[in-house]
């Protein structure tokens, strides 16, 4: 959606969706929000508890069986496993994404990963045509005034026609742009110390892979460190992405930077932001 200010200030029942990388404050905003009668709309907590819940479970179990005392307790409906996903948590979708690498060192196999990642991307593009549906709950349901769209920093990485104009249709865009050296350096430091499920194009893991294989004098995936390959690819993968999402905020939204977010406090911040925004546009 695109506004003048004095459109944007009569809109009685505000939506957003924060676009960016992960790290960049979306979580951090969206939680803020709902204490101000916003409804947070999590997208990778509707993959995890919605989309990949079963395949998470499976893993999960997968594993479990491998041990007999729970073999058996799990053979004869003795204990049952379930997910305790939450917003602010969302180590049981980290753990079945996984990192690539050496399954002695904790890595996932690169068939398993690449089939890992198609379910990831399916999950996530079916959480954002989930959006309008819960707009409407958010407020016939919760009774919340406005809505905000917490996607993934993978948004971008999709390719798949219609997800960004359903959003631009229903809510309006604000891409949170990482703009000098000091914060990019913060935000890969953030994210290499608290990962978060990372998608991969798979043209962009395939030529990635192939050239941390060359420079570490590797042959397979297989013989990969999974720290390591994710240590080295986070960075490609945030400037890939930087163009993607500008493709998206030019025409469909608007744009801030990471240091305007970490100033937002309050709802009257984020309101004053969101005019900032849209003036800037004229």
């Amino acid at each position: 959606m695109k506004f003048s200010l004095d459109e944007f200030r009569a809109w009685d029942h505000k939506k957003v969706t924060l676009l960016g990388m992960s790290g960049v404050g979306k979580t951090h905003i969206s939680s803020m929000l709902r204490e101000h009668n916003w409804f947070h709309y999590s997208g990778d907590y509707r993959i995890g508890t919605r989309y990949l819940d079963e395949s998470i479970l499976d893993l999960i179990k997968q594993q479990a069986m491998q041990v007999p005392f729970l073999r058996e307790l799990l053979r004869k409906d003795w204990i049952y496993i379930r997910n305790n996903i939450k917003v602010q948590d969302l180590g049981p979708v980290l753990s079945f994404v996984g990192k690539l690498g050496d399954p002695e060192r904790g890595g996932v196999p690169l068939e398993d990963f690449v089939r890992r990642q198609a379910e990831y991307r399916e999950a996530e593009i079916a959480a954002m045509y989930d959006v309008p549906a819960f707009i409407h709950k958010a407020r016939s349901i919760y009774g919340y005034q406005h809505f905000v769209n917490d996607v993934g920093g993978s948004l971008c990485e999709l390719e798949e026609p219609g997800v960004v104009e359903l959003l631009a249709e229903h809510t309006l865009i604000l891409y949170i742009q990482v703009t000098d050296q000091d914060e990019e350096d913060k935000l890969i430091s953030r994210a290499q110390s608290d990962p978060k499920p990372l998608y991969y194009r798979p043209d962009f893991l395939q030529e990635q892979l192939a050239e941390y294989l060359r420079e570490n004098g590797l042959q397979y995936a297989a013989e990969m460190d999974p720290d390591g390959f994710t240590r080295w690819v986070f960075p490609r993968l945030f400037r890939s992405r930087i163009p993607r999402y500008e493709a998206i905020a030019k025409p469909h939204g608007y744009t801030v930077t990471s240091r305007e977010v970490a100033s937002v406090r309050d709802e009257n911040d984020f309101m004053a932001l969101l005019e900032a925004a849209i003036g800037r546009t004229g």
